[in-house]
């Protein structure tokens, strides 16, 4: 009888899930005024009220962006065409007071008018979907299935997504129909919607195709040549690609501003013109970090980031680890690819050593912190943020070559950081089938390593000291000199604004903050003289350690002169230079090869 009950139950709850059905209907009816129109049809749910959802971030970019202020015009309708009431209960939810009714039709249009790679916009020359700020969701339905029919504007003759298509055909309309497993999925898909130049190439036995909005100095064939290179190396690190088809949609304009990734697809804003020279290479790590994303932090991935939380902030210490090591493996890739020589490869990890180190926030700010409060401080940095902040991706890509160098000193040369990538994927994603904890990292780490990393956590990731470089990076092969001097610096930095000179920062303990001199202040003259930003900048790099400084402010209109005496700052300075030992060449030309 407790059987016969149970499959009863079961049968029913099954029966209910899947008669439940969910589409969306995506129009853009005048582009020119910025708004797409959403229809969301719901069938067969049982709860005489509704609770409908707008997402307040997008995954990936870490801030709570508030998609519901664009918003307008939320209506619901019965099956039979009536009205039905619908109240909005907090700033991203709206309740539909269904009754009885099989079909709720939902309506509402999206301001969209921001072109970035984590909002949605449209105008007479294309459209772009990102779907946390485009589609609701049914609150406790994520899970459904469902599908989505995008009619596009009479002159746009193109869909570039990554999202199935449901069928293969185009309606007489332009229209197309896609389907989606979940929520999670649809709007983990973005959508290019215009008259986009479309190609492909195939790498990694993954079929890519790359839309390109805009104009710009590409070249079709050299682009296909070189992230297929990309593609297929970075592969090569988890040794599998769990796509079948990928998607890259490219925005080619004025101000480029980087990549947002997703499962099978990402976007990526560039300058127009930055398919040649050094932009090109700029390019290539760009690529390579949002396509690595792809397994790291779409499925090697701290536990809290996925299934996600669309309704508040998806807090974690170990973006320094998404980020960080993403950023690490972006320009490692493309030495491995031959891109870059070896010194060039060992400059660009110099370099990030001595920004990392040489910035006051590294000092006041773990890497753990920089992770946790990246909703509320990294992606709202003010006139201070470089005194107290250090950004996880440049500290994360420095303890990515700091843990990849011990993997390979204690593996001696047989494996390296993709071997504990490869077991994180391996446990998490494909046998758990879930994220990971604080913890649970670490601890893999340590059975990787061999070694109790309570000191390497505790002073380099929740604490803020100066890694024993020369150690850990020495013993694979790379001597590490400091060769920081102590310099008098005066601490501020200006701007140039029409014929003002302006205070654009000042550093924390610096001659230019005991002075008393605050961000946007005017600086009218120095010593007696009238001063322009040149003059000025030239002025104080002339004077010596004690001189003595006299400079005449405009503050809220009011003039007053400011006195000090120029100080020591950042004492000694943190200045790395790294060069090859030429009698451990075994574990560097390992840690530096090139993969064909």
């Amino acid at each position: 009888m407790k059987n016969l009950t149970l499959i009863s139950i079961i049968v029913f709850l099954s029966f209910s899930v899947f008669s439940q059905d969910i589409k969306y209907n995506l129009r853009m009816v005048k582009p020119q005024n910025h708004y797409f129109q959403v229809e969301m049809e719901l069938s067969n749910f049982s709860e005489k009220e509704l609770e409908i959802k707008m997402p307040v971030w997008a995954p990936g970019s870490y801030l709570v962006r508030e998609f519901a202020k664009n918003v307008d015009l939320v209506k619901a309708f019965d099956e039979a065409g009536k009205s039905l009431t619908v109240n909005k209960i907090s700033k991203n939810t709206w309740t539909i007071a269904k009754g009885k009714s099989k079909k709720v039709v939902v309506k509402y249009e999206v301001y969209s008018f921001e072109l970035s790679v984590r909002t949605s916009f449209l105008d007479l020359t294309h459209g772009y979907v990102s779907g946390t700020g485009i589609f609701m969701y049914v609150n406790n339905h994520q899970q459904h299935k469902g599908s989505l029919e995008i009619f596009p504007y009479k002159d746009f003759k193109t869909i570039s997504t990554s999202l199935p298509r449901k069928g293969e055909s185009v309606a007489s309309d332009g229209s197309e129909l896609f389907e989606f497993e979940n929520y999670d999925q649809l709007v983990d898909c973005p959508i290019e919607i215009g008259n986009q130049e479309v190609f492909e190439f195939t790498a990694a036995g993954v079929v890519h195709t790359v839309a390109m909005y805009g104009v710009g100095n590409f070249d079709i064939k050299q682009l296909q040549q070189d992230m297929a290179r990309v593609v297929t190396t970075a592969t090569t690190v988890i040794g599998e690609n769990p796509n079948k088809k990928y998607t890259f949609i490219i925005h080619n304009v004025v101000d480029g501003q980087g990549g947002l990734e997703h499962m099978n697809s990402t976007t990526l804003s560039v300058n127009r013109w930055t398919y040649q020279g050094a932009e090109y290479m700029g390019f290539l790590s760009l690529v390579a970090h949002e396509y690595f994303h792809l397994w790291n932090v779409k499925r090697i991935r701290p536990f809290t980031l996925g299934p996600f939380n669309y309704d508040e902030e998806n807090y974690t210490t170990l973006l320094w680890v998404m980020e960080g090591f993403t950023s690490y493996y972006d320009e490692l890739l493309l030495r491995r690819a031959g891109y870059y020589t070896k010194d060039e490869y060992l400059n660009k990890i110099q370099g990030t050593i001595n920004y990392v180190e040489g910035s006051v926030g590294t000092r006041v700010q773990p890497v753990a912190h920089a992770s946790f409060d990246a909703w509320i401080k990294g992606y709202r940095p003010n006139e201070n943020s470089g005194n107290t902040q250090m950004t996880y991706y440049s500290r994360g890509q420095m303890l990515a070559a700091l843990i990849d160098a011990k993997i390979i000193a204690k593996h001696k040369g047989q494996k390296c950081l993709d071997h504990f990538l490869q077991q994180l994927y391996n446990k998490y994603y494909k046998q758990l089938k879930r994220g990971f904890t604080d913890a649970e990292f670490k601890k893999e780490l340590e059975l990787l390593l061999g070694e109790n990393l309570d000191a390497f956590f505790a002073n380099y990731v929740n604490g803020t000291e100066t890694p024993p470089f020369n150690d850990i990076l020495g013993a694979i092969g790379i001597d590490v000199e400091s060769v920081g001097t102590s310099k008098p610096n005066f601490g501020a930095a200006m701007r140039q604004d029409g014929n003002k000179v302006v205070v654009r920062s000042i550093r924390s303990g610096s001659a230019a903050e005991n002075m008393g001199l605050s961000v946007n202040d005017e600086v009218i003259g120095c010593n007696g003289f009238r001063v322009d930003q040149a003059s000025f900048e030239l002025f104080l790099a002339s004077l010596e350690l004690g001189s003595e400084i006299k400079i005449l402010v405009a503050r809220d209109e009011l003039l007053f002169e400011l006195s000090g005496n120029m100080t020591l700052y950042n004492k000694p300075q943190f200045l790395f230079k790294l060069s090859p030992d030429a009698n451990k060449v075994k574990l560097l030309e390992y840690w530096l090869r090139v993969v064909e």
